[in-house]
């Protein structure tokens, strides 16, 4: 009984770490899928102006004119993936007078911010001026400054009237501080 146990027990163990040591990958991917880095995957996107032959820059770097195909990793699930910033920016900057710079921001999920999905296309309209500020940056991740920013005073709640200590100083205790 003890043996028949205990070869029962070795045999769960050993299926529990067969289990837990193969991967969680469960759909293959298709085939003539490009991977990329850190598990990504290739999407490609096309980047149009109504302007053509704007240029069209990607996190800072100049790619070339409109209309162009850019090669995007993202996660498996169809969102960019965070390569250590926050956003992934698409700019098209104007060809002539009387137009304006297009921005497309994208978050990437970058410390538990929302992911936003890879589109297959994106058209930036040059004869439409844009806010100055980014859509959808809010004021900061506070709504209002932290106490004491301004020169407001710090509040640290109500005074504590709970037991004290008493330190005696001196000979036979006739100094003494309250703390």
């Amino acid at each position: 009984m003890y043996r028949s146990m205990r070869c029962f027990l070795t045999l769960a163990f050993g299926a529990t770490v067969a289990t837990l040591l193969t991967g969680c990958e469960t759909t293959p991917l298709p085939p003539g899928t490009e991977q990329g880095p850190h598990g990504t995957i290739a999407y490609h996107v096309r980047v149009e102006a109504s302007e053509p032959g704007a240029k069209i820059e990607v996190n800072g770097t100049m790619i070339g004119d409109a209309p162009l195909d850019i090669k995007v990793f993202g996660d498996k699930d169809g969102t960019f993936h965070d390569f250590g910033s926050y956003y992934y920016v698409v700019r098209g900057l104007p060809v002539e007078s009387n137009q304006f710079a297009q921005t497309k921001i994208f978050m990437t999920g970058r410390s538990f911010t929302p992911q936003d999905r890879i589109p297959e296309r994106i058209y930036f309209d040059m004869s439409q001026n844009t806010p100055t500020y980014a859509p959808n940056e809010g004021p900061g991740p506070y709504p209002y400054p932290p106490p004491g920013y301004y020169g407001y005073p710090y509040y640290y709640g109500p005074p504590y009237y709970g037991p004290g200590f008493r330190f005696y100083f001196g000979p036979y205790g006739h100094h003494y501080h309250h703390w």
